[in-house]
């Protein structure tokens, strides 16, 4: 007998703060006792809420660098970790054939331009057709284009940084043969450094709100936090918790060859409303329902006895890692303290006021 009166019992506890059942009739055909709620009025605070994320430390923009021909790789100068300035050598490739393959073009356009010029002089006297002289004038182009293509592969032999970037990995050993568009090495582009982090849905929606939503960051690599500035962020949100990712952009005076990509930094988001303040609520009045955080409000009838509770969006965050705040509430809103996921928007309540015998 024991063992079902406990699991009565606990299948009673969430109904702690619900003191009576919905509305229904009884068996006699009577109206039920209107359901009782436990009202609370958040304990409201001008300051701004704040909320913290956990971010990534990204380049300005990732690059697997590769070759625009084919050959024997025989110089590789880029080192792992190490910064390279724009126009630096990262390797090169065997230059002999393609040297051979510009020379082989030269003596090709001499002697086009050779029979151009022969046929020419035979056209004059009508030794030979026109058609001729225009073969071999175009002959003569063709072998001009062979030589600017050849030289343009010597060129390409050689590979140089786009910009200033830091290595991150060497994706092809040295002395390898490589194709064209085989990439060779992987460089981070850090001319701008910045930080990714997945903002939820309402607190994005606030990003616009003139003074209402600012950033910083910190990092055990910087003495205090710093500013961080909007670059861009992703319009499509991610698979996992309606969130979008967003992307800030470092000062460029906090920038060091210390921080490298993949690097954590800590950043807090500050909410600033003079006209929503932040209220302090126990865990047991918000409820999650779609990835969306909600309260249930109360709202007086004319009696001041009776009411009707509806759903009510808002922001969840905690400046303490500990207490929960909701901003969005009216200042003299009251809000079910516990067991709102047994009502729907609409029923008719009571504030609970203790217990009774009626």
């Amino acid at each position: 007998m024991i063992k079902p009166v406990l699991t009565a019992i606990i299948c009673l506890l969430p109904l702690a703060s619900v003191a009576q059942d919905t509305a229904v009739l009884t068996p006699s055909g009577d109206l039920a006792p209107m359901r009782a709620v436990k009202l609370i009025t958040p304990s409201g605070s001008t300051q701004p809420d704040k909320r913290v994320f956990f971010g990534q430390i990204v380049a300005k923009e990732t690059v697997d660098v590769s070759f625009e021909v084919g050959g024997r790789l025989v110089s590789f100068d880029a080192q792992e970790g190490e910064f390279m300035e724009a126009g630096t050598q990262i390797a090169a490739l065997d230059h002999a054939p393609f040297e051979r393959a510009v020379e082989r073009a030269r003596l090709q356009l001499a002697q086009s331009e050779r029979d151009f010029v022969r046929l020419q002089k035979l056209a004059q006297s009508n030794t030979v057709a026109e058609t001729q002289v225009e073969d071999a004038k175009t002959g003569r182009d063709l072998a001009a284009v062979a030589l600017q293509e050849a030289q343009d592969a010597l060129d390409d032999a050689t590979l140089h940084v786009p910009f200033r970037a830091l290595v991150a990995s060497r994706l092809t050993p040295n002395f390898a043969n490589v194709s064209p568009g085989q990439a060779i090495v992987r460089l981070h582009d850090m001319s701008e450094v910045r930080v990714e982090i997945d903002v939820p849905e309402r607190l994005f929606q606030q990003r616009d709100a003139t003074g209402g939503l600012t950033f910083t960051g910190s990092s055990p690599l910087f003495p205090i936090e710093v500013p961080l500035e909007l670059r861009e962020f992703n319009a499509e949100t991610q698979n996992i918790g309606q969130s979008y990712r967003v992307t800030f952009a470092l000062p460029a005076d906090m920038v060091s060859p210390a921080i490298i990509p993949g690097a954590s930094m800590t950043v807090t988001a500050t909410m600033h409303s003079a006209t929503a303040p932040v209220a302090i609520v126990p865990p047991s009045a918000v409820t999650i329902d779609s990835g969306i955080t909600k309260v249930m409000v109360y709202t007086p009838n004319a009696d001041a006895k009776t009411g009707t509770v509806d759903w009510q969006a808002v922001d969840v965050g905690s400046a303490t890692g500990t207490d929960i705040t909701v901003s969005g509430l009216d200042p003299d809103a009251q809000i079910v303290a516990a067991g709102a996921h047994l009502l729907r928007a609409g029923d008719a309540v009571r504030p609970y006021a203790g217990l009774s015998v009626d």
